[in-house]
């Protein structure tokens, strides 16, 4: 019997030997770190051997640079998002450009050779060049006019680009760790770090680290590996860009107008001897007149020496409203962006104008940089000739964003928001055209991007008498745009008494006639008062109005009261 036991109890304890071993290599397993390491190609996406990765800051990017003949190219789009939105590429004459507060800095594709104004600077090395549909621009000439410092590492190829200074987390290696594809020890390697070597950390968490090593691998490490984290000063000595303006000490007092032939120059003096307190007139005397960079010109000089006698500057506007003018075809040219701000600075000299002011609507999105880049080009020739620059804007909203209002702020030296039209002919419901909260929005998220010195808010001197008529399920919805005066005897003549609206900040009017109901939301003494008031409340640099002829003579003692 006991012949039999023994060798079943032998089987149990190998059995038992067995299940241990399984289970303590199991364990043994789970808990040692791997040692496989990440296919660092890979980890970059590099697929070619002239690719390089690009890190910026702390961000690994998807788009990738080129090395050619040692040097380091950084692909046009990149460099306009992260490091340097001056820089602009025009794509169909195949230049690259940059531009400060004085010059427009010029390469052509392809040349070692760039121009400063007419002066010709040469490097060693091709300035920009295309890679299929791709333009890329040389780091080394970037960094000319950007406050950044890169490195390039090869094996594989990445370069490093910091470009934001001041406080930097990091903290030292207290002992020899590697740094993983992902927080956990199964995840593969990275690269390994050095006790006393730094790492920048990015976010930390429990157990472990998210940080970017010195030569450029973005990864994790456990905490234990590293000491306490500690911040340090980073910087570099550049010199930023000095934009000067032309700023007024007194409020502006600016008001439009229209001017659609010669002969309504006359009407200027008639029209001003109605007002007072204008320091500033702007007649729409500037068109495109077609997609080469021509414009119209219906400029009078006796205008200007007459606005001047009664102490009153004049900016000329220019505007894109000429139907069958396709503005980004214009602006997306070099050559006809020259042609049309040299047409401009050439009328304000001969004119003697004291300003430009520049009304470019309904841009497309594809129109916002060479836009901005026309605005920039024209505010180096108004600043070298003590042309005033203002440009026209409408409140900000999604829709145009792509009109950069924060570069037209560091830029011109007006910025004017159009604070009108929040109800607009085409609008698919009645309502005011500038309600108090509308322009109150206008103004506050227009300061979120522009110094406070540099706006100026518009107020219109027109309302909108709404038509409303109901068919069935249907309603009809039509407009016309009435003066201040006009729009009140509307009211009148239909028996209609106007009542105080607190949301709008306006009167607020409404009659039947003839099967249609008519809604009016006024302008008039009281509801420019409580819009000039905001504009004293955020102390902005003044008003402007739109238009002259439209007002009551009497807004003129309520707006007085607050810029002069």
């Amino acid at each position: 019997m006991r012949k039999k036991v023994i060798p079943i109890l032998v089987a149990l304890a190998l059995i038992i030997l067995a299940a241990t071993v399984m289970v303590v290599g199991s364990l043994i397993k789970k808990y040692t770190p791997t040692k496989d390491r990440a296919d660092l190609k890979e980890y970059f996406s590099l697929s070619e051997e002239d690719e390089t990765a690009v890190i910026i800051g702390n961000e690994l990017l998807e788009a990738k640079g080129l090395i050619v003949d040692r040097t380091v190219y950084i692909d046009y789009e990149t460099v306009k998002t992260y490091l340097n939105s001056r820089f602009y590429w025009d794509s169909n004459e195949n230049l690259l450009l940059y531009t400060t507060p004085d010059d427009v800095i010029r390469a052509d594709l392809g040349s070692k050779d760039y121009y400063i104004t007419k002066e010709k600077v040469s490097e060693n090395y091709d300035i920009f060049k295309m890679d299929g549909e791709k333009a890329y621009v040389a780091i080394d000439f970037v960094q000319k006019y950007t406050n950044l410092e890169y490195e390039y590492l090869a094996e594989p190829n990445r370069v490093q680009i910091t470009h934001e200074w001041g406080e930097t987390a990091y903290a030292e290696v207290k002992k020899d760790g590697s740094v993983r594809l992902k927080g956990g020890i199964k995840s593969p390697i990275l690269t390994e770090v050095k006790k006393g070597s730094s790492v920048f950390v990015i976010e930390k968490g429990e157990k472990w680290a998210k940080v970017h090593t010195e030569d450029g691998y973005i990864g994790y490490i456990e905490n234990k590996k590293l000491t306490g984290e500690k911040t340090k000063e980073t910087s570099r000595e550049f010199t930023e860009p000095v934009y000067t303006s032309i700023s007024k000490d007194y409020k502006i007092n600016l008001v439009w107008h229209q001017v659609t032939n010669q002969a309504a120059n006359n009407a200027m003096l008639t029209l001003l001897a109605e007002t007072k307190g204008i320091n500033t007139i702007s007649p729409t005397w500037f068109s495109l007149s077609n997609n080469e960079g021509d414009i119209s010109n219906l400029a009078n000089t006796s205008y200007v020496e007459h606005a001047h006698q009664i102490g009153v500057e004049v900016w000329g506007l220019v505007d894109n409203f000429k139907e069958g003018v396709d503005t980004y075809q214009v602006l997306s040219y070099t050559s006809k962006r020259e042609k049309l701000t040299n047409q401009l600075i050439a009328a304000a000299i001969e004119y003697n104008l004291d300003g430009i002011n520049v009304d470019f609507e309904q841009l497309s999105t594809e129109a916002g940089e060479p836009f901005i880049q026309f605005i920039r080009e024209l505010s180096i020739k108004c600043r070298k000739n003590g042309i005033i620059l203002s440009v026209d804007n409408y409140v900000p909203e999604a829709y145009s964003n792509h009109y950069n209002r924060r570069e037209q702020g560091i830029v011109a030296d007006y910025v004017i928001i159009m604070g009108y039209d929040e109800h607009f002919a085409g609008s698919e419901e009645s309502g005011s055209v500038a309600s108090l909260g509308f322009v109150k929005r206008g103004i506050e998220n227009t300061l979120k991007e522009v110094p406070k010195e540099k706006v100026i808010n518009a107020v219109p001197f027109y309302t909108r008498v709404w038509k409303e008529v109901t068919e069935g399920d249907n309603v009809t919805i039509t407009s016309e745009a009435l003066g201040m005066g006009e729009a009140q005897a509307r009211l009148s003549s239909n028996g209609v008494t106007p009542v105080w609206d607190e949301t709008t900040g306006q009167y607020y009017g409404e009659y039947a006639k003839d099967g249609a109901t008519y809604k009016v939301w006024l302008e008039e003494e009281k509801s420019i008062e409580e819009k000039m008031k905001l504009i004293t409340e955020y102390e902005l640099a003044g008003v402007a109005s739109w238009k002259l002829g439209l007002e009551k003579s009497s807004i003129w003692d309520t707006i007085i009261k607050y810029v002069n």
